[in-house]
């Protein structure tokens, strides 16, 4: 699989030095600049560049200052810094790692090692990053794993609570998926999960939905900013795709194919708080009822609890 183009922020206050790493680095990497401090934050706030090279000595705020703005924001905090400076004292070079940064150049610039470097630093980015993303990914369906759903729901939470928007929330169960596995046996029981998975994320393919693994043949769907209606129309959606993939099971007792069971609820609209937990005990009430109910159904409920002050 080919790799995105990194981007790279080069901060300098002389144009030429600008021009030089511009030229070394082009062919590789999509390159932004600044010439002033101030400048260099709001883009590296805006663009969330991979890789920062700062210059120390600029007219308006300095590289260490810039640095420590970076580090003390949540949304910056993690992108490398190197330092680029005609300073070479090693107490000047300590300095700038104190502060975070990853690396040090000194000008005049030796750009065969700045470019190797600068590939070594990039490489260890991206590496980093696929890791990261193998934590939040099931393994056997290759969706979303119940640690980044949580993740997510706290945060969809958060942003609905903040914005009075609504986000909705869908449990689904296979239904009698054990007596699936014994019969068909696990192979053919793993191969139904992934199946059901990725219908799952056909049924709710939103760019902010989120189709996740919640435990065994559990799954869970959030949709942020969705009303109730919406909510209730992707959780039938899901239902009947997955009643139309037809997988045959002989040992359900309530249809020769597979199906899955769905609770789902929506967060209220236009309040100052409301419990998260309550809302995914909501939820699971209502898979429970469309269990109860004959499954192979969906149960939606409203959530009226009390609010939180």
């Amino acid at each position: 699989m080919r790799k995105e183009r990194a981007t790279i922020l080069v901060v300098d206050d002389e144009i030429i030095n600008i021009q030089i790493l511009n030229n070394a680095l082009a062919d590789e990497y999509n390159i932004l600049t600044a010439t002033m401090g101030r400048q260099a934050i709001e883009v590296a706030s805006q663009s969330l560049p991979d890789l920062i090279l700062l210059d120390v000595m600029m007219p308006d705020i300095n590289g260490h200052e810039v640095c420590q703005t970076l580090k003390s924001n949540d949304l910056t905090k993690h992108i490398p810094i190197i330092f680029v400076t005609a300073q070479s004292r090693p107490e000047d070079e300590i300095k700038g790692l104190e502060l975070g940064a990853v690396d040090y150049f000194t000008k005049p610039f030796v750009l065969p090692l700045i470019k190797v470097r600068v590939r070594n630093q990039i490489d260890l980015i991206q590496k980093t990053a696929a890791l990261e993303s193998m934590a939040w990914i099931d393994g056997l369906t290759g969706i979303s794993n119940r640690r980044l759903f949580d993740k997510r729901y706290f945060d969809a939470c958060k942003y609905g609570i903040r914005n009075k928007r609504q986000i909705s929330i869908i449990l689904i169960d296979i239904d009698f998926f054990k007596q699936y596995n014994d019969h068909y046996g696990h192979a053919n029981g793993d191969a139904v999960l992934k199946q059901v998975a990725q219908t799952l994320e056909l049924g709710a393919s939103r760019p902010l939905d989120l189709v996740a693994r919640y435990g065994g043949e559990e799954f869970v769907i959030l949709l942020t900013d969705a009303s109730e209606t919406e909510g209730s129309m992707v959780a039938e959606k899901v239902r009947a795709m997955v009643e139309a993939l037809a997988i045959e099971h002989s040992e359900s007792s309530i249809h020769k194919f597979l199906t899955i069971s769905v609770g789902a609820t929506s967060s209220p609209s236009g309040v100052a708080d409301f419990d998260r937990k309550a809302l995914m005990e909501k939820a699971d009430g209502c898979l429970y009822e469309a269990k109860s109910l004959g499954r192979n159904t969906v149960v939606y409920a409203d959530f009226r609890p009390p609010i939180i002050d």
